[in-house]
């Protein structure tokens, strides 16, 4: 049976916001829920099988809430409000509204935009040490940098240390220009970027100054005993087993850590074993010590990423496969 529907905005920036980048979120919609959108004015005219027009009806209203609470409308925010409407469990969606992580220093409200970054969130609330673990683009270092910098600022540690091994990708650091500080300084830029990002650059250097963040790469970790710390290990699928644990016996009373690695995108030399992989069977089923699975459908970034994400993995399978085969052939 077709069903036509028509829903009012009155604000433009609001039906900016909604339609994004050239209409891109109405197209998206049309095509993933088989409907027909018609925009005139500040009106809304969807059309098709009555099914999917209440689904478009409610992936609207989803929307239009978050813009209400500051969101930008993405992509992404589309297609996986819409998945949740197709598999009945758009109430998590109030989960994810109500929860703020932590606000930037422009007054914006940080969040959790998918229900796997909340699991994530939660479990760094709740345990001394958390595994975040999954592909690009699924807010792991972000989010975690966001609870170290409200745990700070609730003074429920006193300071924040970041660090990431000093791995190459491809490249070798003993050919980069300047001293060892600037040599490692290009692993560490992502780091620096965030804590930009929420606290803005004049906090930030205070802190830096006052000796209330530390970035540093993981050499120079060893021998430290960590109290009364927030510390976050980032790209940890590039540390040796020794490493990370040595990594892990630093943390002292009163310290939290959060260690934030994707185990597709390893860099250590051929034949060296991953600590981060490693520690997975170690670990697991430790009280207070939690590890979060993130997943392509955790994914913040333009749709293409999770797609290819998505290719790789199904490659790396049957290369698997491939290889097991010619080992049973041989």
């Amino acid at each position: 049976m077709i069903k036509e529907l028509a829903i009012n905005i009155d604000n433009v920036e609001e039906t900016a916001n909604l339609f994004g980048n050239f209409d891109e979120n109405i197209k998206l919609i049309e095509k993933g829920l088989d409907v027909k959108i018609v925009v005139r004015g500040g009106t809304i005219k969807i059309t098709g099988e009555e099914k999917n027009v209440d689904s478009a009806n409610k992936l609207f209203t989803k929307l239009m809430d978050m813009i209400k609470r500051g969101d930008v409308i993405t992509t992404q925010n589309v297609l996986y409000t819409m998945n949740l409407i197709d598999e009945g469990e758009e109430e998590k969606l109030k989960e994810l509204m109500s929860d703020i992580v932590c606000i930037t220093a422009r007054g914006k409200q940080i969040r959790c935009k998918t229900y796997g970054q909340l699991r994530y969130v939660e479990a760094i609330r709740k345990n001394q040490i958390v595994f975040g673990i999954g592909p690009a683009g699924t807010g792991k270092t972000y989010l975690a940098m966001a609870m170290a910098i409200t745990a700070l600022k609730n003074k429920e540690v006193g300071r924040i240390i970041l660090t990431r091994p000093a791995v190459e990708a491809g490249e070798k650091l003993g050919f980069l220009p300047g001293d060892l500080q600037e040599k490692v300084d290009p692993y560490l830029r992502p780091l620096y970027d965030a804590l930009y990002d929420i606290l803005g650059a004049e906090v930030f250097q205070k802190y830096m100054e006052k000796s209330l963040i530390e970035v540093a790469p993981l050499a120079y970790m060893r021998g430290r005993t960590l109290d009364d710390s927030f510390i976050i290990l980032d790209e940890a699928q590039n540390t040796t087993p020794e490493q990370m644990k040595m990594f892990l016996t630093r943390i002292g009373f009163g310290s939290k850590a959060v260690i934030t690695g994707d185990v597709t995108q390893i860099d250590l030399p051929k034949g060296k074993k991953s600590g981060l992989k490693e520690v997975m069977e170690i670990l697991r089923g430790i009280e207070g010590i939690e590890f979060v699975m993130l997943s392509e459908q955790d994914v913040i970034r333009h749709p293409l990423v999770a797609k290819i994400i998505k290719a790789y993995e199904e490659y790396e399978k049957r290369k698997e496969e491939s290889d097991l085969e010619k080992e049973r052939g041989e």
